[in-house]
């Protein structure tokens, strides 16, 4: 006897042996039957799929749970130009007078042609004069007002524990402008000063964030969740959404190596995964494991290490994010202890730098099959290509940063035309062999994975115009796979995830149609939803269309509507 039928549906379970069934049959968190539905055996529980596609549960490989929008802050989404953040900024300001500090997200870097915005451009929007703090949509930087250079100590001559900030070459003046926002900002120093200064960055903000990402993530067909990005000091909050039943899908956790630990740090990090590991939760919700690093920063701001001068900017090739390659050394050693990596690498410079790292560790420690990750993988050497299948290293990537209403302007000339082959080669790695991992970067790009299927089929703006380097694009078939097989991959867990057959762990998801009939026309996909969501045999979601409704709807939760109706983002339901 099952415990739950899932029949009369077209189900692709990834399996070579079996690749479609009718049917799925669930006993307590595991598989035991996948076949045709006539041959299913009886089930105290049956729901009726009426065609739809069942497919394994989405697998989100890169996925910032804890950077959801905040209801506290103004959101951005969507403000191309200065006159229209300032609208909103000053518009949530004069709502908003309980608030100390002014806070905003996702800003993007063209708001203002041709420079960086400043410090000046946000004058006059709060009449109190109280401090703006403004992040940009990647989260690599931050942009403050007079208010806060001069309550931050910056105005002064001080420096920040989160970030660089910028100063003017002539007078030495502060800009307003800090990059190195995120790798400085979950260090030690920089989290206890953020959480010190900023309120947006308070544990309790924090953990809001959390369990509204994770309601979105199981509501939209996301089975396991990698936080590519968790300082030890914010470990606890993971610890109490476990506790608190707020886990509704599974979490990976990888814990942030900020650039220069010592030995002792990474002990403190091997102790964490091992206690872990020793004793987990008996229903395989949390795990800790994997290590986040980075090899440079990000292109937007000409400071992602390139093998050649950015296209705008003779002489300037951006930085590693280690001194020299000293990363070399440090994934050897991370290696050497047992760890995993996932590397942030956007340039080419940078993916080449993380990928001699990875294949140094192998040749002095022996190592086989450690699946270290890259991560974006944004402007790739053609070199440079087959080196992932032949070291087996894992392409986290993000089809929807590929999109050319997020990357044209900024992205696009400075790393200029004859190097736009390079730029996000799904294709390309699916083909060599490569393990390619797809995610959202969640929230710099949406997380549903019905937006990332759209942008990996098309290449093109969720309008459906200027698609770009097509040749790249990726059928429907094969992204299911990246986020479902590839994901299990990644992370050492094919052989209980990311495909259906029994055994394996009951992770899946009925999908609102059969969304194969959308593959000659990608755009019908952005109309289309997960119907059920299943974690560990139990239906963690429902929409109500086939079973009994279960969770809150995705555009319930303040986050996918961005932080409430006066400010709110672009979204595809």
């Amino acid at each position: 006897m099952l415990d739950t039928l899932i029949t009369d549906a077209r189900v692709r379970t990834f399996d070579p042996a079996a690749p479609w069934a009718e049917a799925v049959g669930i006993v307590d968190d595991r598989i035991a039957y996948v076949g045709p539905s006539a041959d299913a055996p009886n089930a105290r529980r049956r729901i009726e799929a009426d065609g739809r596609l069942v497919t394994p549960g989405i697998i989100d490989s890169h996925n910032h749970l804890l950077l959801g929008f905040d209801e506290d802050a103004v959101s951005l989404e969507g403000a191309h130009d200065l006159a229209e953040v300032r609208r909103r900024i000053a518009g949530f300001a004069a709502r908003r007078p309980d608030l100390d500090w002014i806070c905003a997200e996702n800003a993007v870097y063209s708001i203002v042609d041709g420079r960086r915005p400043n410090a000046a451009d946000l004058d006059g929007l709060d009449a109190p004069g109280r401090p703006i703090f403004v992040t940009t949509y990647d989260q690599h930087s931050v942009w403050l007002n007079r208010a806060a250079l001069r309550a931050l100590g910056v105005a002064d001559g001080g420096d920040l524990a989160w970030g660089r900030a910028e100063r003017d070459p002539v007078t030495g003046e502060p800009t307003g402008w800090v990059t190195d926002f995120y790798t400085s900002a979950m260090t030690v120093a920089g989290l206890a000063a953020l959480q010190r200064d900023i309120p947006m960055y308070s544990p309790e903000r924090r953990y809001r964030k959390l369990r509204s990402s994770m309601r979105m993530a199981t509501a939209l067909g996301i089975t396991t969740v990698v936080e590519p990005q968790v300082p030890l000091a914010e470990l606890p909050l993971f610890e109490r959404a476990l506790a608190e039943g707020a886990l509704t899908s599974r979490v990976i956790t990888a814990l942030f190596h900020p650039v220069g630990a010592d030995a002792a740090f990474r002990r403190r990090l091997r102790d964490a995964v091992d206690r872990a590991n020793e004793a987990p939760d008996a229903a395989g919700l949390l795990r800790l494991g994997p290590l986040k690093l980075y090899a440079d920063d990000v292109i937007e701001p000409h400071t992602a290490l390139m093998l050649e001068d950015y296209a705008n900017r003779p002489g300037v090739r951006g930085r590693p994010s280690y001194p020299d390659r000293e990363l070399v050394g440090v994934i050897g050693e991370l290696d050497r202890m047992g760890f995993q990596t996932h590397t942030h690498a956007t340039g080419d410079g940078g993916i080449r730098l993380a990928l001699d790292a990875i294949e140094h560790a192998a040749r002095v420690n022996g190592t086989r099959d450690r699946r270290h990750g890259i991560v974006h993988v944004e402007c790739l050497h053609p070199d440079d290509l087959p080196r992932f299948r032949a070291l087996g290293v894992t392409a986290a990537m993000q089809p929807r940063h590929c999109s050319p209403d997020l990357v044209a302007g900024t992205w696009m000339e400075n790393v200029g035309e004859e190097r736009w082959s390079r730029a996000w080669r799904f294709d390309s790695l699916l083909r060599s062999g490569a393990t390619v991992a797809f995610s959202s970067d969640w929230q710099v790009g949406e997380m549903d994975p019905l937006v990332g299927l759209y942008s990996a089929a098309t290449r093109a703006g969720l309008d459906g115009s200027d698609a770009w380097t097509a040749d790249e694009r990726v059928g429907l078939d094969r992204a299911l796979e990246a986020y479902t097989l590839h994901g299990a991959r990644a992370w050492h867990l094919e052989a209980s995830r990311g495909w259906l057959g029994p055994g394996m762990d009951a992770d899946l998801v009925v999908w609102s149609d059969d969304l194969s009939r959308h593959e000659h026309d990608p755009a019908g996909l952005l109309g289309e939803h997960a119907e059920v969501t299943v974690v560990g045999g139990r239906v963690v979601h429902s929409a109500g269309a086939v079973a009994e409704a279960v969770g809150a709807p995705a555009a319930e939760d303040p986050v996918a509507v961005g932080g409430g109706a006066a400010d709110a983002r672009v979204h595809v339901h």
